[in-house]
């Protein structure tokens, strides 16, 4: 008993003394140190802006107008005896369209004619007397003053004779006859619509954004609905707004002389505005900011990105032009979703062709 303890006691200090041997002897590991792994900016491509002055083009969307639509009205009463003209008539100003009946006016002028020649001779006749001395010259103003007032009632009757014949006001067509023959009318009561159409307007409706930019005298295209297109001028630009749609109106006077632009036909027409400095850009370099604003970005000094604003001048297919970017300043057209505002990268320049 007393051997098997001394050799558990001494196994136990065998234990103790190798465990501690090797807790003095074990040596501590160095620290571990961190990597530090250096990375490279983001590389772009970047074309330098060219800024040239460009023309504003502005297509609306309108209609064409007669430059001229009037009504050829009734000067007096009577009844309709001739309507030479029908719907599609083409008229000449001056032209007759209507004649009504005489209703005397005839015999008033043949009346008025025979006092006036009564009043001639008897003015002449006194004349002569006063010439002679057999009359005193004040006698002779009051004979004057009859053969003028003669002369008066003449030309009143034979202007209500001329009322009796309606005229055309315009040279133009006659797109309606509310008149008919044997019908009788009274004054102010319609005959017939006539329409100039030569010149035609195309008529468009513009915002008050873009007014500034459009100036009387100016060039215009004008393209209709079945394809047609034709040259014009604007004529018209109107100073007060639409109530409805606070647009102003324009007028491009068009030349129809051959009268093949009808009336109330749609026309897309393109406005030329003044011209603007502006930058030709391709289509994938634009892009929004946070704010949502539409530009590109560019490389700044330092490398650095920033975001310029632009505004639209023409839109092309590939291409469009805007304005808003300084000359020379370098536009990243490859990368620029990849990139933010204050981002330092390495700008490439573009190879072209």
């Amino acid at each position: 008993m007393l051997w098997s303890r001394i050799t558990a006691i001494l196994l136990v200090v065998a234990a103790v003394a190798w465990i501690a041997s090797g807790a003095l002897t074990k040596k501590e590991a160095p620290p571990a140190t961190t990597k530090v792994v250096e990375t490279k900016p983001f590389q772009v491509s970047i074309l330098p802006a060219v800024v040239e002055p460009r023309s504003r083009k502005l297509t609306l969307s309108g209609r064409t107008e007669a430059d001229v639509r009037t009504m050829a009205i009734a000067r007096t009463s009577g009844v309709v005896t001739e309507l030479p003209v029908r719907r599609g008539s083409a008229v000449k100003q001056g032209d007759v369209i209507a004649v009504l009946s005489d209703e005397a006016r005839e015999s008033n002028v043949q009346q008025a004619q025979a006092r006036l020649e009564q009043r001639q001779k008897e003015y002449e006749a006194k004349r002569v007397l006063v010439e002679s001395g057999n009359l005193a010259k004040l006698g002779l103003a009051q004979f004057e003053a009859d053969l003028k007032g003669a002369q008066a009632q003449l030309a009143q009757a034979e202007a209500e004779r001329d009322r009796g014949t309606v005229l055309a006001p315009v040279s133009g067509i006659i797109n309606e006859v509310p008149a008919t023959l044997g019908q009788s009318l009274q004054p102010g009561a319609p005959v017939a619509e006539v329409m100039s159409l030569d010149p035609m307007l195309a008529v468009v409706e513009i915002s008050e954004r873009r007014l500034s930019g459009v100036k009387v005298g100016d060039r215009a295209d004008v393209r209709l609905i079945g394809g047609a297109e034709a040259p014009g001028t604007v004529r018209f630009i109107s100073n007060r707004a639409s109530p409805q749609t606070r647009t102003y109106r324009i007028d491009v006077s068009l030349a129809n002389p051959e009268r093949k632009i009808a009336d109330g036909v749609t026309a897309e027409v393109t406005l030329y505005l003044a011209p603007v400095e502006a930058t030709k850009v391709a289509r994938s370099a634009l892009t929004f900011s946070a704010e949502g604003k539409l530009g590109v970005r560019v490389v700044e000094e330092g490398n650095k990105v920033a975001f310029v604003p632009v505004g639209l001048v023409e839109d092309q297919t590939d291409y469009l032009y805007v304005s808003g970017i300084k000359p020379g300043a370098q536009i990243i057209v490859q990368g620029q979703d990849f990139v933010k505002e204050g981002q330092v990268v390495e700008p490439v320049p573009m190879k072209l062709g």
